[in-house]
């Protein structure tokens, strides 16, 4: 009776093992198509992983999920984005760091935050698994006017994030590059412009403390 009681509990253990190596895999394969910056399937990940596609959505429901578990491991935080202007409190200077942080980070990952945005798009209940990488960014940027503006007026600090979530965006972007037939480097400049524009617009209101 032990033997037997001792063989399932290897049996349970092995089974668990390979789930989770088989999870692993999926997950390194996306990691590793998503820095191509090319389209990302679920297909093309699952033979990548060496399992079928049929095996990856059963650990996967869907390929946004995936994608924003695989991204998860890969960005920096907020504070590493803004590490070369740790020292300033200028939030314009803060915002047009974060702003090309975040298109360069789109732009590596393109294939992937089309795939996610399409997604998302289609099934607006899953818009949850957006990373949402910019909340953070902009967060982080304006902690300056946290006790000034913030203070005066929280209410015209709100909306200064809610008008540079639109802006510093990867919709933004694709935007500019898709609609408006912008060269890469040609969009990246004009949305850092804008979103520069629009902070600077919105300092006054803070007073002389900014």
């Amino acid at each position: 009776m032990q033997n037997g009681e001792t063989k399932t509990a290897w049996n349970s253990t092995g089974r668990a093992n390979q789930k989770l190596r088989t999870r692993n895999a999926i997950l390194q394969a996306a990691v590793e198509l998503m820095r191509t910056g090319r389209e990302v399937t679920m297909l093309e990940v699952a033979v990548a992983a060496l399992v079928s596609e049929a095996t990856a959505y059963r650990y996967f429901p869907d390929l946004a999920s995936l994608l924003q578990e695989a991204m998860a491991g890969q960005m920096p935080t907020p504070a590493e984005a803004l590490k070369s202007v740790a020292d300033s409190r200028d939030p314009v200077e803060r915002i047009a760091v974060v702003t090309e942080h975040l298109l360069r980070t789109v732009l590596t990952y393109e294939g992937a935050t089309r795939a996610m945005i399409a997604a998302t798009i289609t099934r607006p209940a899953t818009a949850g698994t957006r990373p949402g990488l910019r909340f953070g960014l902009i967060d982080h940027a304006l902690a300056p006017l946290d006790d000034t503006l913030g203070a005066n007026d929280p209410a015209a600090l709100a909306q200064l994030k809610n008008d540079l979530a639109v802006i510093v965006s990867a919709e933004a972007l694709f935007c500019l590059t898709d609609l408006c037939r912008l060269e890469r480097e040609a969009a990246v400049a004009s949305i850092i412009h804008t979103a520069t524009a629009v902070t600077r617009a919105a300092l006054p209101a803070a007073g002389d403390a900014v």
